[in-house]
């Protein structure tokens, strides 16, 4: 019987003492884009140019199956503790206050008792460093085992504009701040990258300290800023369309090896069902024909792509610096690197995306002059369903949900000292709480059993090493709920509930080994295979503590 958690499986992980580990541990850089979909990088088929990224998975390993937990925040407290989101108290969203009547499974924040990567390393000698978004509520980083930060302000805030300086913050408190931009010249994506540089300048100055520097960008999530010059260029791509855009990346996709040569593309995504202002008009249908759109329109969408596709490009150019960086101080060899998005492509809310506030129904025609503005101080735009179904192909729907399209991330993992295959793929079913049970073992660290006098919640990720060097994981059972979304990964098999649907969800189930794409329900032919993995599901539901009642 295949179990559907596994504690971390303590064969991977080196028993040696920590003392005789230490002078060859190595040092982790870990690096998170933010709404980024499955397929925007060059390396993943996108036509956004990204070659720093690009060049780092042809020095390391692609994994075509990563999974997420469906939404920034719980993604992000499956990444720092090594456990489903639910286990580490972000079930839902991070909250203020916890959910009324739910469990610690919706506190908000991080329990203390799923210990973070960040207090592991740092016990067993590493100095430690954030850059960019926490969002994962209060505690922040410097109580939960960072030493410097420097990022959003608010613990709880999920985006912030690039271009104000006010809302970001250097930690801990009275930390002077290092880096100061010319007035008028502040983007933080690039300010980001020169804290990065700025912290790993520090952190060898601790010549006895491997270090873990966590870069964990807010780009490309909206509201959609970047230069104007950067915006320009990408114009005449974008104008192309998601249709013509859609096909292109399939192709390219076919051609790197990730689906096979007959795979046809899908129909595009539905718009989930909502206000008929907040969702464009297209509440419960499909995303429009791009060819259906008038000239006006299709320049304003082009101009929200453009900007998206350049706020990658600056996390690209970031990255490249950063690597350059490692290269400069001979860091390469021995550095594990992590680069990974937190979920799949933001449709909020419909096709045209939305201005100002969320969820408030306004959505602009820029024209004229005002179209220029897109992506420049004072502005607050989203890119839209559309987009973002691009930006998942060939996958279907989006973050929220846990069809594939919002729970699949792109990952590259690159550690020449661990031996990582160059420009290799690896197809194994991994999940995005793996990372932290990944780093213990290559620093050869046993996970605490207690911290502080308290008992740990102990991991549930498994370490992706032996996949490093052509071996394969344990096969075992992935669960993920998402405010009322639902999946379930056993092998080849994929079961999962909808939200926000025309007609009421159901289970639904699909053989990924054929239909990544989930096009071809086979629920109503296979009911005991349903009534089985719903079981699984349900077990994992009650083992990590998803709330029911509802």
């Amino acid at each position: 019987m295949i179990l559907f958690f596994r504690p971390l499986l303590l064969s991977a992980i080196s028993l040696a003492a920590i003392s005789t580990s230490q002078a060859k541990a190595p040092n982790v850089l870990l690096i998170l884009a933010d709404d980024l979909g499955f397929s925007d990088l060059g390396c993943y088929g996108g036509e956004i140019p990204t070659p720093n990224i690009d060049k780092l998975a042809s020095q390391g390993l692609r994994y075509t199956t990563c999974y997420n937990s469906a939404r920034c925040c719980p993604s992000r407290a499956a990444l720092v503790t090594g456990l489903n989101p639910h286990q580490a108290g972000i079930g839902s969203f991070a909250t203020a206050k916890p959910e009324a009547g739910k469990g610690p499974a919706y506190t908000g924040h991080l329990l203390p008792n799923a210990v973070t990567l960040a207090e592991v390393l740092k016990d067993n000698g590493y100095s430690t460093w954030m850059v960019g978004k926490w969002h994962m509520g209060y505690p922040g980083p410097i109580d939960r085992g960072f030493e410097n930060f420097y990022g959003i302000k608010d613990m709880l805030s999920h985006s912030e504009g690039q271009w104000d300086p006010k809302v970001y913050a250097r930690l801990p408190e009275g930390k002077k701040p290092e880096i100061t931009a010319a007035n008028g010249k502040f983007y933080v994506t690039d300010v980001f990258t020169d804290y990065a540089l700025e912290f790993l300048k520090q952190a060898r100055e601790q010549k006895d300290k491997p270090w873990f520097c966590y870069l964990s960008y807010t780009s490309p999530h909206f509201p959609l800023h970047a230069p104007k010059a950067d915006i320009d260029k990408n114009m005449a791509t974008y104008r192309k369309g998601w249709d013509v855009l859609r096909a292109e990346r399939l192709e390219r996709m076919k051609k790197l090896g990730m689906f096979p040569a007959d795979m046809k593309l899908p129909p595009r995504s539905m718009v989930p069902v909502d206000g008929e202002e907040i969702a464009n008009g297209f509440s419960g249908k499909q995303n429009p024909a791009w060819d259906s759109l008038p000239e006006d329109r299709r320049e304003d969408l082009a101009r929200r792509m453009a900007t998206f596709s350049a706020m990658v490009e600056h996390v690209d150019d970031g990255v490249g610096k950063v690597l350059a960086d490692l290269d400069k101080n001979g860091e390469t060899e021995n550095t594990l690197v992590f680069f990974l998005s937190d979920n799949g492509a933001c449709y909020e809310w419909g096709p045209f995306g939305f201005d100002g506030e969320s969820r408030k129904g306004t959505t602009i025609l820029h024209t004229g002059d005002e179209l220029e503005k897109i992506g420049q101080a004072g502005t607050h735009s989203s890119y839209g369903s559309g987009w973002a179904n691009l930006g998942n192909t060939p996958l279907t729907l989006y973050k929220h949900f846990c069809h594939e399209g919002g729970i699949s991330s792109p990952l590259i993992v690159r550690w020449p000292a661990g031996k990582t295959g160059k420009n290799q793929w690896v197809t194994d079913t991994t999940d995005i709480m793996d990372i932290m049970p990944t780093v213990l073992s290559a620093a050869e660290i046993t996970p605490p059993k207690e911290r502080g006098g308290q008992a740990v919640i102990p991991l549930e990720g498994i370490p992706l090493n032996p996949t490093f060097t052509g071996g394969h994981l344990p096969e075992r059972v992935l669960g993920f709920e998402h405010q009322e979304a639902r999946g379930l990964r056993k092998g080849d098999w994929k079961l999962t509930w909808g939200k926000r649907m025309p007609t009421p969800p159901t289970w639904e189930l699909y053989d990924l080994k054929t239909d990544r794409a989930e096009q071809n329900n086979l629920a109503k032919e296979k009911p005991e295979l349903v009534k089985e993995l719903t079981d699984e599901w349900m077990k994992w539901a009650k083992h990590v503590g998803v709330d029911l009642k509802d």
